[in-house]
């Protein structure tokens, strides 16, 4: 889920005093607007890696809104009177009034989050807490609140990198002491810890949204954007507010995303091709075979642009397997017995049994993909979808399956080229409708929800690998390297050193 903010967000000076003065402005409104309005407060929460600039976001809120409607709660260690109370007792007595703004630095998150890393709660516990933490937030927002949650993140070296930097200036030298850099000790802990809790949370009522702190201005304009997006757009529904009402997606304000940044020119020769595709068909054969697979599962979803190339990456798969232990389903509009089902239960129906595997030619991304982007469901629909998709993959991965998730890209040069070659060619003109032709149209819709799917349900136990497809050769070679290494890591089939006797 830490993909997106890992890529280098910049905004340069020049943009961000064009566009400050413009937000702080209609920020103040907006604000005016939550105070004589005076039927929901909004609530805030700010979490993140040390030196990821949670601090200077709120300082940044409190000087460009008017601070007599803010208030901010920072939670540290409970106090005595609050540990004989039960948990969240403390964070009830907190809530901002309606028509006000509670800034929480340090949430109900926090404290789990560290017990966790510390070992002091397993994950059983911890996702119960979790499951008490949902229902709070639902409660909060069937209420009225508007809550937004703001994951600030920053990699490994980006934070030691942070944390030097303030070190060096003596006007923010205070903010780094010892136990920062003990905290950048357990990042991967932290990581592993925050990205779990961040997918069992991810709720369509309370969505998480994951922002990069390394500049200060990126930071600063995306934070406050996606505050008065929210604000403005709640401000304007006049619906019934007796149910879940999500804030809106996070705006882009800069062109860089995890598309966007591919490097789609990377090739294999032809020789060097045929090399590799037969070592990594000979590997995936023997791994299919091993007496630890028939403990597994696996299941391979692609997705990708039209004519990526996702018909001949599975050819290349299903070569290096027996016909009897795989099962291709290719996904289509849902039947009318399938409409009468919840969304997921055609793909229940096909998960495979142990030592079996089964590969979707398009999967239950459809949901937030096409049907988003379609209108085929309402916002609220395929809002939620991330957060049950997640849930779904979760569940799988706990019952032994391999989950392996493909996205295939392809530039829309390409895209034309070959959409040409299947109409001139006989036996390829199956593969090209008008639909296809008219989804061109809608790239920008699609390629925001495809960035949108990524962000939100690429998950720890079930990531995205996004491949790059202009070249046939590199994107199939890409696929079967990486389910091998995906098998390799879930069978343990890697040598591991012998263990030497003791001396006497």
């Amino acid at each position: 889920m830490f993909e997106s903010a890992e890529l280098g967000h910049k905004i340069d000076k020049a943009t961000f005093r064009e566009e400050e003065p413009k937000l702080r402005a209609a920020l103040l409104d907006a604000q005016f607007d939550l105070r004589e309005n005076g039927k929901f407060p909004v609530v805030i929460l700010v979490s993140g890696v040390d030196g990821s600039g949670k601090g200077e976001t709120i300082n940044v809120l409190y000087e460009w809104m008017d601070p007599r409607y803010l208030s901010t709660l920072a939670f540290s260690a409970p106090t005595d009177e609050e540990r004989e109370r039960p948990f969240m007792w403390r964070y009830w007595r907190a809530l901002p009034p309606k028509g006000r703004t509670g800034i929480f630095a340090g949430s109900w998150y926090s404290i789990p989050i560290t017990e966790r890393i510390l070992g002091q709660l397993d994950k059983g516990d911890l996702d119960q807490r979790m499951d008490q933490i949902n229902r709070f937030e639902a409660m909060l927002v069937n209420e009225g609140a508007l809550v937004l949650k703001f994951w600030f993140h920053l990699s490994k070296d980006g934070q030691r990198q942070r944390l030097k930097a303030l070190e060096k200036n003596p006007l923010t030298a205070w903010r780094v002491t010892k136990e920062s850099w003990a905290r950048l000790k357990t990042y991967d802990k932290l990581q592993e810890a925050a990205g779990h809790v961040l997918r069992v949370t991810n709720t369509p009522w309370a969505p998480w949204i994951v922002v990069e702190g390394t500049d200060d201005r990126y930071r600063s304009l995306t934070v406050g954007k996606i505050v008065l997006d929210a604000l403005q757009k709640r401000l304007a529904d006049t619906r019934d507010q007796n149910f879940p009402v999500a804030p809106p997606m996070a705006p882009k304000i800069d062109s860089l995303d995890v598309l966007t940044a591919l490097d789609l020119a990377q090739k294999l020769e032809r020789k060097d091709y045929e090399t590799q595709l037969a070592k990594w068909q000979g590997r995936l054969s023997e791994l299919v075979r091993h007496p630890e697979f028939k403990k597994h599962s696996l299941i391979l979803a692609f997705e990708g642009s039209d004519a990526a190339g996702k018909g001949g990456s599975i050819r290349r798969i299903t070569a290096a397997m027996d016909a009897r232990q795989y099962q291709i389903v290719p996904v289509a509009a849902p039947t009318e017995e399938e409409r009468a089902q919840p969304y997921l239960w055609r793909f229940w129906r096909h998960i495979p049994r142990t030592g079996r595997v089964t590969i979707f030619d398009r999967t239950w991304y459809g949901r937030v993909l096409v049907e988003r982007v379609e209108g085929y469901c309402a916002e609220a629909d395929w809002l939620r979808a991330y957060t049950e998709i997640n849930d779904f993959e979760h569940e799988l991965q706990g019952d032994g399956a391999i989950v392996i998730k493909f996205w295939l890209q392809i530039s829309d040069k390409e895209q034309l080229r070959r959409f040409k070659e299947r109409e001139k060619i006989e036996f390829k003109r199956f593969k090209i409708t008008e639909e296809d032709w008219r989804n061109r149209e809608k790239s920008a819709a699609y390629h925001t929800a495809v960035c949108d799917m990524i962000d939100r349900t690429s998950t720890g136990l079930a990531p995205w690998t996004i491949v790059e497809a202009n070249d046939k050769g590199f994107a199939r070679v890409k696929i079967l390297r990486t389910i091998c290494e995906h098998l390799e890591q879930a069978l343990k089939t890697e040598e591991t050193p012998k263990k030497t006797k003791d001396k006497d």
